[in-house]
């Protein structure tokens, strides 16, 4: 498997929320880091930390990735990430930077606006 395709499944998995599975991609010592509020977290656990509660609210996800680039064990994803809710769809622009190694997740940083999904968030 590429690191393209690592980082893929991993959102394919994340998709309807198969946490076991998208976490088997993501390495024990993965960084994974998100705009104020959010910060960093390291590890399928942290990722599952901030990952759980905030789509707890959520019906159904997609994630539409629009461009994608990958050099070695870096990967770039340009995405439109949508999220059903129960009156509504959101979305948000997110740019991913990812690292793979050996298969898993060693890196990843999303870019985006905070303000812009924490505008049409449920709050709690």
């Amino acid at each position: 498997m590429q690191p393209i395709d690592t980082v893929k499944a991993f959102m394919k998995a994340m998709e309807p929320l198969d946490y076991d599975t998208a976490l088997h991609f993501v390495a024990d010592g993965c960084v994974y880091t998100n705009p104020p509020p959010i910060g960093t977290v390291t590890g399928p656990v942290g990722v599952r930390a901030v990952l759980e509660p905030f789509f707890a609210p959520t019906l159904e996800n997609e994630f539409r990735i629009l461009r994608e680039l990958a050099s070695g064990p870096l990967v770039m994803l340009e995405r439109l990430d949508r999220h059903r809710l129960a009156d509504k769809w959101v979305e948000l622009p997110v740019t991913g930077v990812y690292e793979v190694h050996e298969g898993r997740i060693t890196y990843w940083r999303d870019y985006f606006d905070a303000a812009t999904i924490l505008s049409q968030w449920p709050a709690g």
